[in-house]
């Protein structure tokens, strides 16, 4: 009698494990199963994720809408639309030599925007390197002035080609951008150099005037008398000065006489560029 109900009880649980073994692979096929599943749904749902997260980036290189653009008779600049005409533009030629600088950190201080017109001989060491990318990270744009400031009318074409092409080479591998601006040596332009900036996307311009490199001027009083009472002041003047010791002298008070004026100084971000 024994003997049957050991027989027994062993049957029942060899039955017991089969059913639990069953649903275990079964379970276990199911959980498998579901993984798979919310795999495929995860994945399908990536490139939606991906776009989403892109999306704002694209809409910051959204270009600012311009408004102004430079009239190519007297180098001035016009308002588009309805921006405020009484503006005059500060630039900055032969940078970064003895003093760009310092007038760098002193419009920065005024709050004023300007262009640094830059020369390629003079980022041959890495000290005017470095002071070129820290104009820059302060705020202010770069623009082409040639590498090695000649009179481009006396060059060959292939001339002019480098000597525009391999500072804006050189520019871009200081601050990572090319430069937008444009001015020849001496307002010297030819109409290869023209052909050169465009294909470059750069804005060519002259200026409206300058005189901090006239003997009488070279001293901060009379630069800043002359330059807020020249009788070519008017809207939208674009003001050539340069890399010398009295023009840093005078900036601060040639920056609050136009503004005591009533000028507000233009920020080159405004300015309408080739695209």
């Amino acid at each position: 009698m024994i003997n049957k109900v050991a027989v027994l009880l062993v049957c029942i649980s060899i039955s017991l494990i089969a059913c639990n073994g069953k649903d275990s692979d079964h379970a276990e096929k199911e959980q498998k199963k579901s993984m798979e599943t919310t795999a495929s749904v995860q994945d399908e749902s990536q490139p939606e994720k991906k776009e989403q997260e892109e999306a704002p980036k694209a809409n910051t290189e959204e270009k600012v809408k311009p408004e102004y653009r430079v009239n190519k008779d007297t180098w001035s600049f016009q308002p588009i639309g309805d921006a405020d005409p009484k503006v005059v533009l500060l630039t900055f030629d032969d940078a970064p030599d003895k003093y760009s600088l310092e007038i760098a950190k002193t419009l920065h201080r005024l709050k004023v925007p300007a262009i640094f017109f830059v020369n390629g001989h003079f980022l041959e060491n890495d000290e005017n390197k470095a002071m070129l990318k820290e104009i820059h990270e302060l705020g202010f744009p770069i623009g082409n002035h040639t590498y090695s400031h000649v009179n481009l009318k006396e060059l060959t074409e292939k001339e002019q080609e480098r000597e525009i092409v391999k500072l804006n080479n050189l520019v871009e591998g200081i601050i990572g951008e090319r430069p937008r601006f444009f001015r020849a040596p001496f307002g010297s332009n030819t109409d290869h150099s023209k052909k050169i900036a465009e294909e470059e996307k750069m804005l060519v311009m002259n200026w409206t005037y300058g005189y901090d490199w006239e003997k009488e001027y070279q001293d901060k009083n009379a630069l800043t008398e002359i330059m807020l009472n020249s009788p070519y002041l008017g809207n939208g003047a674009n003001l050539l000065m340069h890399d010398r010791k009295w023009t840093s002298e005078a900036i601060e008070d040639i920056v609050k006489g136009f503004q005591k004026k009533g000028y507000e100084m233009l920020d080159p971000e405004s300015i309408e560029t080739p695209a």
